[in-house]
């Protein structure tokens, strides 16, 4: 009976992992794309950067304007989308073609992630936090092992063998969820005005600011992560890809302790979270060169990193539980909004100080994070609903 029970948290998850394959996994295959196509780096970047830039714009409105329909349509036909897309783009017959393949997926990027964070919910509504760990693992190990695998099909195989495995992942999903989730039930449709009246909620705003300067301190490290590890500790190429391995494993693991946390109380996990963030990032500073303290260091980073999903999002939906999938699309648009702003910002820091000046960077954005966190709890504390 639970074997059957957590079944359509599987092909969740699964989807999670293969949409964030295709957000991320890009950057393992960008030398392979400045040769096929005859672009620059910058050019290629553009196919990592605008993906973010169509998520951050039009994340929420999209969200918005499927929330009509039947939740475990869209998520099939979301998966759909992602899949047909991946295969196109295998076979682009030039740069700007596979750049406008980008987009498309990328509208309905924060329809699927919002779609599986409520059908989670809905499936376990006893141990919603829990549920919602699981599912998440999908986009923990996508965030973490998306470049890693498309890079070595790449290598192995072919250019066209990063994007067809995107393709199957995403069309498993899809048929594991037509099977196997249920069908949701009629809940009260939210009129769309409803949906864009949690906008006026001051709460909502202290929360998104805590995501987005949190996300931005995660990436302000995260994206030089190759290059500090190479440049400050001192470790190869092959080194590196081992550890950044170690640091996936160390965020699934976090993100299921978070689910735990959080569902114990969440105040008390979502100050604490930063506060790891921050001891991570100190600890990285500090420069160790042995391989034991490394790993450890790993550990603790990938569980403090990828953990902020969780618990950044039940943060912030928490203050709007008569739209949680509006909500869910403005979180998913704010936070890549941080992605941006901490990659740029750790770049800065990284001109003017050296390459340590990226955990500055990160620090300073953790603080800004607990600042609005502290804020929230002191003025509108969330014990006091039910």
């Amino acid at each position: 009976m639970n074997k059957l029970k957590i079944n359509p948290i599987i092909f969740i998850a699964l989807g999670l992992f293969g949409v964030y394959t295709i957000e991320f996994g890009v950057v393992g295959i960008l030398p392979a794309i400045t040769e096929r196509y005859n672009v620059s780096t910058s050019q290629a970047g553009m196919l990592v950067g605008v993906f973010a830039l169509v998520i951050a714009l039009c994340g929420p409105f999209m969200v918005l304007l499927l929330s009509k329909y039947n939740r475990k349509n869209v998520m099939i036909l979301s998966l759909l989308i992602f899949a047909g897309s991946s295969l196109l783009s295998a076979y682009a017959p030039n740069f700007y073609i596979l750049l406008a393949l980008r987009i498309i997926p990328a509208l309905f990027h924060p329809v699927y992630f919002s779609l599986a964070f409520t059908a989670a919910v809905s499936l376990y509504p006893k141990e919603a936090t829990q549920a919602s760990a699981k599912a998440f693992v999908g986009t923990s190990m996508g965030m973490v092992l998306g470049i890693p695998i498309t890079t070595y099909l790449v290598d192995q195989f072919s250019f066209e063998a990063a994007f067809i495995f995107c393709a199957v992942v995403n069309t498993a999903a899809s048929a594991g969820i037509a099977i196997m989730l249920p069908k949701s039930s009629k809940a009260e449709k939210v009129s769309y005005r409803e949906q864009l009246g949690i906008l006026r909620k001051v709460p909502l705003w202290i929360n998104i600011g805590a995501a987005t300067f949190l996300f931005a301190a995660m990436f302000s490290v995260y994206s030089y992560a190759a290059e500090y590890l190479e440049q400050v500790m001192g470790l190869s190429g092959k080194i590196i890809s081992v550890m950044l391995v170690i640091f996936g494993v160390g965020g699934v693991a976090g993100n299921l302790l978070a689910g735990r946390l959080i569902g114990k109380n969440r105040v008390r996990t979502t100050v604490f979270h930063p506060i790891v963030l921050a001891i991570s990032f100190l600890l990285l500073y500090m420069g160790e060169k042995s391989i034991v303290p490394i790993i450890v260091i790993m550990v603790l980073w990938g569980a403090a990193h990828t953990s902020g999903l969780i618990v950044t999002q039940i943060w912030l939906t928490s203050e709007a539980p008569e739209a949680p999938e509006f909500a869910t699309g403005v979180y998913i648009s704010f936070i890549n909004l941080g992605v941006s702003i901490g990659s740029l910002v750790g770049g800065w820091f990284i001109t003017a100080s050296g390459m340590r000046g990226t955990i500055w960077s990160g620090l300073l954005f953790i603080l800004l994070a607990l600042v609005c966190i502290v804020l929230k709890i002191v003025y509108f504390n969330p014990n006091k609903r039910p």
